[in-house]
């Protein structure tokens, strides 16, 4: 039987963030071959933003002769996996619902599917990373935001509508910290984010004058100036970070007695910390689940190179089935 010989087809990843796109062709390895960005802003419709990622993207293919790309996959804020739409996404200046996907076919004469961003960072682990092999797991993406998607018998779950998964908008604290713009009370993203650590150390330090975090400008106040502190001893730093980790190993344990699974992939900035986040959030994690939980869940950081993972999880969805 002839092998089926795969090596000139290839998938065109495109991650669309509020302020840069980012887009490459990625071969069934994972290797990205070419790649580019640009600016997300700055365009007065939607069409001419898909005119210049046309244009961008025909100058990486002509670096590439003799290749076939068979889909496009793209990662969006919003991003309804169903109808191929982008919804009401407020970091984007397109407004309403947006036929996306039509659009980006119409335009490239190939097939696409679009799912929100951290959904496509966790089909880029299950077929490129650290995921690999595994059937059952969460991502869980720690950014300016908190995003998630859910893996469960080797099936992203979308819901009835496209849109679950949306962990980071659970209420984690009821009445809790109110979410800068969705205005609800509590929910992880506005402890477990890097928005929510700059929070919780503005507030921190301010009660403790002596942290060497009131050395920075309040403006500068960030997750990495933290680490940087907490790295030189500062105690009030380190508690940021142990605050921080608490809150997120309370929530972690409430999706794995949700779904029960095998691991949870921990992605995005806030990682960096590493252990100052890590070892709390596990210690919550486990103290919060029942026994037959209990050391049966990994947390997992990873292996995806940070600046392609979202080029990476976008092309996944070519090669989804």
């Amino acid at each position: 039987m002839a092998l089926l010989d795969l090596s000139n087809e290839l998938a065109l990843g495109i991650d669309i963030g509020g302020t840069n796109t980012k887009f490459g062709i990625v071969n069934h390895r994972g290797e990205i071959l070419e790649k580019g960005t640009m600016k997300t802003t700055g365009y007065d419709t939607v069409i001419d933003f898909i005119d210049t990622l046309y244009n961008n993207i025909q100058i990486l293919l002509q670096k590439l002769p003799d290749i076939s790309v068979v889909g496009i996959g793209i990662g969006a804020p919003n991003a309804n996996y169903y109808k191929g739409t982008i919804e009401h996404a407020p970091n984007l200046s397109w407004k309403g619902v947006i036929p996306f996907s039509k659009l980006i076919t119409e335009k490239f004469g190939k097939d696409c599917r679009i799912t929100n961003d951290a959904n496509a960072a966790a089909l880029g682990e299950l077929m490129y990373g650290a995921a690999r092999g595994m059937k059952d797991f969460i991502m869980i993406t720690l950014g300016t935001g908190v995003g998630s998607g859910i893996i469960s018998n080797g099936q992203l779950i979308y819901g009835h509508d496209g849109f679950a998964g949306e962990l980071g908008h659970c209420i984690v604290k009821p009445g809790g910290r109110k979410h800068w713009s969705t205005g609800s009370e509590g929910s992880l993203e506005a402890y477990a984010s890097a928005t929510g650590i700059s929070i919780t150390a503005k507030k921190l330090r301010a009660e403790f004058p002596n942290s060497l975090l009131n050395n920075f400008p309040e403006e500068v106040i960030n997750a990495q100036t933290v680490y940087e502190c907490a790295e030189k001893g500062d105690e009030i730093a380190i508690e940021v970070f142990r605050y921080t980790g608490q809150i997120l190993g309370q929530a972690l344990a409430n999706f794995v007695m949700f779904s029960s699974p095998e691991a949870i992939l921990l992605f995005g900035g806030v990682i960096k910390a590493g252990d100052y986040i890590l070892k709390p959030t596990k210690l919550h994690m486990e103290k919060n689940l029942l026994p037959i939980f209990r050391d049966k869940v990994t947390l997992v950081t990873s292996e995806l190179n940070e600046a392609d993972a979202a080029i990476l999880g976008a092309s996944a969805l070519v090669w989804e089935k």
